[in-house]
């Protein structure tokens, strides 16, 4: 066990510590920028298939819990993949972002428990 990813996996999302490289930190005044891609490892619904990397799709911006006063912005890049033989798109299908909202799941699910007091 990794204690480095452990202690990632109390601060961040987990599926983004699973499934995703974490390829640059940046530091802006009170704000804190995370930039993730998604890991080269198709579907495992896919598995069967003879799946072609096809790069990422547009980045997505996601504010997070603020972490030690700072604002935090997590910065993801989905993959896809083409099926070889279909040429069918392949993706995953990730809920990271509550519906309506710019956030994750938890932050928004937090700021509306605090939000009935």
């Amino acid at each position: 066990m990794d204690p480095q990813i452990e202690l990632l996996k109390l601060v961040l999302p987990e599926l983004l510590v699973d499934f995703f490289d974490l390829m640059k930190v940046e530091k802006q005044n009170e704000t804190l920028h995370l930039y993730f891609e998604e890991l080269n490892k198709p579907p495992t619904e896919h598995i069967h298939k003879e799946l072609i990397s096809k790069g990422f799709h547009d980045e997505i911006t996601i504010q997070d819990f603020p972490l030690r006063g700072k604002h935090v912005f997590l910065h993801v890049k989905r993959r896809r993949w083409t099926d070889k033989s279909t040429k069918e798109i392949i993706q995953r299908d990730w809920n990271i972002v509550a519906k309506g909202t710019r956030m994750t799941d938890e932050f928004a699910s937090f700021l509306k428990q605090i939000s009935r007091f």
